[in-house]
């Protein structure tokens, strides 16, 4: 189990979105609020975002983000105006390692997932980055494509209805996201949108989630679509 952020909107600091809130990941990596699954999470962490020039920039570590003191000097002045980032809680007999902690890449996306979903349902990859669950995962989404994200949720869900499948995706311009099995809300700001694993903070505007939804952010704009097999 995880705890992941997207955002989407104009350049802001990595530091605001993930340090500097005051339930932000770095307090959910050791106290999280919502979290149904586990307690902690200390194995490992990534921040994903694109530059100003629209290249794909990832920082991943195996160990707490708590702790981290050269990401905490750094993350300040680091602006994107998409991001992706997450803390992991590892399944248990997972590897702890660099590569196991979202986001993961295609090259193009960066995805996260917060779940976890049985390997044996999913087809083997020369591409995943890991031997993680979430990593053979990314890799069978990336290989079907982002615009089939709802359908490969339902059909792996299908295959493994223990699976818990919040996925948050994004590619610099658009952010993709699906509740199923765990909480998901969304945040309009003026200066664009927050879809997290849990609020950062106590502010009104937080909008929850239902449970088995896809949620597209693109242009300022926020569409809920339920998944099949949702009433």
């Amino acid at each position: 189990m995880c705890r992941h952020l997207g955002w989407l909107g104009e350049p802001v600091s990595i530091a605001s979105l993930v340090l500097d809130p005051p339930s932000g990941l770095r307090v959910q990596s050791y106290a999280p609020r919502r979290q149904k699954h586990g307690l902690m999470n200390a194995d490992g962490w990534g921040a994903g975002f694109f530059d100003l020039g629209g290249q794909e920039r990832r920082w991943r570590s195996a160990s707490p983000l708590w702790g981290d003191v050269s990401f905490a000097s750094v993350a300040p002045v680091l602006r994107s105006g998409c991001v992706v980032a997450a803390v992991r809680s590892a399944t248990v007999g997972m590897p702890l390692e660099a590569s196991a902690s979202a986001p993961f890449s295609d090259g193009s996306w960066l995805l996260s997932h917060n779940g976890v979903v049985d390997r044996g349902v999913l087809p083997v990859s020369r591409t995943a980055e890991s031997t993680v669950d979430s990593a053979m995962l990314a890799a069978l989404i990336f290989e079907r494509g982002l615009d089939h994200l709802a359908d490969t949720v339902v059909e792996v869900g299908s295959a493994d209805p223990s699976a818990r499948l919040n996925i948050l995706a994004a590619n610099g311009s658009r952010l993709l996201a699906t509740t199923w099995g765990d909480t998901l809300s969304v945040l309009r700001r003026d200066d664009g949108v927050v879809v997290a694993s849990e609020p950062y903070d106590d502010h009104p505007d937080w909008q929850d989630i239902p449970d088995r939804h896809l949620v597209d952010v693109s242009a300022g704009q926020v569409s809920l679509t339920p998944l099949k097999g949702s009433s």
